[in-house]
């Protein structure tokens, strides 16, 4: 637990490889604090696991963390009130509704930017479509004018900034606040409408479900959405860049993948594993508890490590390799609460939307393979990721044949 000689999450260094340090950290520094952060810093598989499973480690730390930007969210519920107004909204991202709703959605906004440069033999994917293809979807399930999707665009960047800002930069945190009294101003009517007149989007949805009489407040229909152009975009913004750039980067693994398009959500779930989108989640325990290295005492934050606990080779064989066909990863509960990976959190906070976020990669990259051949990177070899809080490739500039 000596900080002195570990790897710091803030440093420059830390940010340019962090794969090499938590490396360090799982074999010399399993549990470090962290001053910068006020927080624990934990990195093996089996202690984030139980960071995420385990009730004594709750999420009040999304008290300070998420509150401020998105109002209270699901969370930051705990108990019989988080499985009721989870179960509330989880319906709509999954089986029927999912499928008859919203499938559609997706097709139409991936084809729709993809058709912006298929004849040009180029993309920046990050620029032309990643960045702009989960935020389009979330617009539109959401039943709002497509007019808007550029200011979404601008809401979603700005709350990404503020989430994603550990160093406490001032600038970044009147931002997110700003954008937070806009889109309160904007979506806050909207549901009062769809209160009195919904339709089938997702939006009015939220605003007529109900559990046993128990209905979602305004303020919690304006936080989840808050919640989810966050939480849909930037883990799709990322993950989408982060899959093409694994399979081009190994060309037989991308044939295999062109050829049987069934390996998609492998190639998505080994991605999740490899470079996930987002590289650490913060909990808070309610008890002191003994976790590799030390104890945590309560209330303390705990930040865990994602991107270590994936690659730990207590877990995995050959854990920093690119294997779609992985034997070590459970596909059958690779999109469950009961995943081998950390990628989409665990338990009973496992990420509500993992089965959209599928959902979009198996379209979205099945139309880019159908739309791209002979797919190599422009500048001859990939691209280095960038980012602490959330990772991947700033830019994918990608050359191609279009097919015909």
């Amino acid at each position: 637990m000596n900080a002195a000689t570990a790897p710091d999450i803030l440093s420059p260094e830390f940010a340019e490889d962090p794969y090499s340090a938590y490396r360090v950290m799982r074999e010399s520094h399993p549990l470090i604090w962290h001053e910068p952060t006020a927080s624990y810093v934990i990195s093996r598989y089996r202690d984030v696991v139980r960071a995420f499973k385990e009730p004594v480690f709750t999420s009040r730390n999304y008290d300070w963390q998420l509150e401020p930007v998105h109002g209270r969210t699901i969370l930051q519920m705990d108990g019989r009130e988080h499985s009721t107004k989870r179960n509330l909204v989880a319906s709509a991202f999954r089986g029927k509704d999912l499928a008859e709703k919203f499938v559609p959605v997706i097709e139409r906004n991936s084809a729709g930017l993809i058709d912006g440069f298929r004849a040009t033999g180029s993309v920046d994917l990050v620029a032309e479509y990643a960045t702009r293809f989960p935020i389009d979807v979330i617009v539109d399930m959401l039943g709002l004018p497509t007019s808007d999707h550029d200011l979404f665009h601008r809401w979603y960047t700005t709350i990404m900034a503020f989430l994603a800002n550990l160093s406490g930069d001032e600038e970044v945190t009147r931002a997110g606040l700003a954008t937070k009294a806009e889109f309160e101003d904007y979506l806050l009517p909207i549901v009062a409408e769809r209160r009195q007149h919904p339709g089938e989007d997702l939006l009015s949805v939220l605003c007529t479900a109900e559990i046993d009489g128990v209905v979602m407040t305004e303020q919690e229909i304006k936080a989840f959405c808050s919640l989810l152009l966050v939480a849909g975009g930037e883990t799709t913004d990322k993950a989408i860049t982060s899959v093409m750039r694994n399979l081009v980067a190994h060309p037989e693994q991308l044939r295999a993948v062109r050829d049987d398009r069934s390996l998609i959500p492998a190639a998505f779930a080994e991605t999740l594993r490899l470079t996930p989108p987002v590289h650490m989640i913060m909990r808070q325990p309610a008890e002191d508890v003994e976790l590799s290295g030390g104890t945590v005492e309560a209330g303390r934050t705990v930040t865990c490590l994602i991107g270590a606990a994936n690659r730990d080779p207590e877990q995995y064989a050959d854990p920093d390799t690119f294997d779609l066909h992985r034997p070590d990863l459970d596909m059958s509960r690779a999109y469950t609460a009961g995943a081998n990976h950390t990628a989409f959190a665990l338990g009973r906070h496992f990420c509500v939307g993992a089965l959209l976020a599928r959902t979009e990669l198996e379209i979205g990259i099945s139309q880019l393979l159908d739309a791209m051949d002979d797919i190599r990177f422009t500048d001859g070899a990939a691209p280095p990721e960038h980012g602490v809080f959330t990772r991947a490739p700033q830019s994918l500039r990608l050359t191609f044949t279009p097919t015909s």
